[in-house]
């Protein structure tokens, strides 16, 4: 039997955005503008950019919101929250507010590992959970997929909603292959030698899409291309053969699936975030686009092309940790963002990045995948790991 989200009252789908300030919470509430006769937000959370929480709060009257950032109690800014809107402080008021009685879906936008612990309890809640941290599965896909009741978790991942969609309607049994496209970032056909030399200012240029520093970085170098794949395998229950990485310049093929009698169905559509964020909270529904359409007749052409595993080695790295599974894949995203960090710092080089992550997966000792208390302590130790590695090479 498949999900079925609850409404309020009204008929109104009650949404939470955990994080609302980033790129994905702010188109997110850009829909929830759009659509606001069919969605009600209930709840926000912010790490630390409380001014742009409370101005959210008071345009959407939300009567719940959290500060994960502890360091932000006392702020200023919090004393213009609306009238009997409740603060809380810390990442455990971030999952609580989740799993309130009135919150029928919840959108996990928040950055990096921070994400799975709320991705879980969600889960757990019986709620349903757009997800738009990558992450969650990447590190915890072991423990949170065969917690998901069909329809309960809808990715918001644009590659990863494509695929959804391309399925709709299809027996999974009968795909060949997943298509998981990619831009190739601002780098697309460099040598490991001119790599050596980007900055960050032109790792953060990306050709067609606008997102937050990290996930640009991780664009650039082609681990988000990586983790995508892993969180496909997780996803749509297949293994890493089944998803192959290819590159479409355009970022108007999101991904595609091929079947067994060689046909091939792709999602197409504008170069914007607000449409597979609105699709979570629509399914099985479509509603007014939020974005402009793509007008075929004046795209011109769509060029393809394959990665270079040898240039951006994340990508090798990712599907290393992909094939080898248990707690490695843990690894590689903590490794990560520790290395993307330091280079956004100044104190690594870019292609440092995948010289830091690949130390920290070679002393690991992979273990199979158990609790989120593990997954936890793996997380630090891959952390102080990488931090070492960073400092040895600034």
């Amino acid at each position: 039997m498949s999900f079925t989200a609850t409404c309020g009252e009204d008929g109104r789908k009650r949404i939470a955005i955990l994080g609302c300030t980033g790129s994905i919470g702010t188109q997110a509430l850009d829909v929830c503008r759009q659509h606001a006769d069919k969605l009600q937000i209930v709840g926000l959370t912010a790490h630390s950019r409380v001014a742009e929480l409370v101005a959210a709060a008071r345009e959407f009257d939300v009567k719940r919101v959290a500060v994960t950032d502890e360091r932000r109690d006392g702020d200023p800014a919090l004393q213009d929250l609306p009238d009997g809107c409740a603060c809380a402080f810390g990442a455990q008021a971030a999952v609580d507010l989740a799993v309130s009685d009135d919150v029928d879906c919840v959108l996990v936008s928040i950055v990096g590992a921070a994400g799975l612990a709320a991705s879980a309890a969600v889960l757990q809640a019986g709620k349903q959970l757009a997800l738009a941290n990558k992450e969650s599965l990447v590190v915890g896909g072991d423990l949170l997929m065969p917690m998901a009741q069909p329809g309960q978790l809808l990715p918001v991942d644009s590659e990863h909603s494509a695929i959804f969609q391309c399925y709709l309607g299809e027996r999974a049994n009968q795909a060949h292959a997943i298509w998981l496209t990619c831009s190739g970032g601002p780098f697309y056909g460099y040598s490991r030698d001119q790599l050596e030399k980007v900055t960050v200012a032109d790792a953060l240029a990306h050709p067609t899409w606008n997102m937050g520093a990290k996930i640009t970085i991780d664009s650039a170098t082609l681990m988000n291309k990586g983790l995508e794949r892993i969180e496909a395998c997780h996803l749509f229950g297949v293994d890493m053969d089944f998803v192959r990485v290819l590159i479409q310049r355009q970022s108007k093929i999101h991904s595609m699936v091929e079947y067994e009698d060689g046909s091939v169905i792709a999602h197409l559509g504008a170069s914007d975030m607000r449409i597979p964020i609105q699709y979570a909270f629509s399914y099985p529904d479509r509603w007014s686009t939020p974005a402009p359409r793509v007008d075929f007749r004046t795209l011109g052409s769509l060029d393809f092309g394959e990665p270079d595993t040898s240039a951006f080695r994340c990508l090798h790295l990712a599907e290393i940790a992909g094939r080898t599974g248990g707690t490695l894949p843990c690894v590689l995203n903590a490794a990560n963002e520790v290395a993307v960090a330091a280079f956004l710092d100044g104190t690594c080089s870019f292609t440092d990045i995948d010289r830091i992550v690949e130390s920290c997966m070679d002393d690991h000792d992979v273990q199979p995948v158990q609790s989120l208390e593990q997954l936890a302590d793996i997380d630090r130790w891959a952390r102080r790991r990488a931090a070492e590695a960073c400092a040895a090479r600034s």
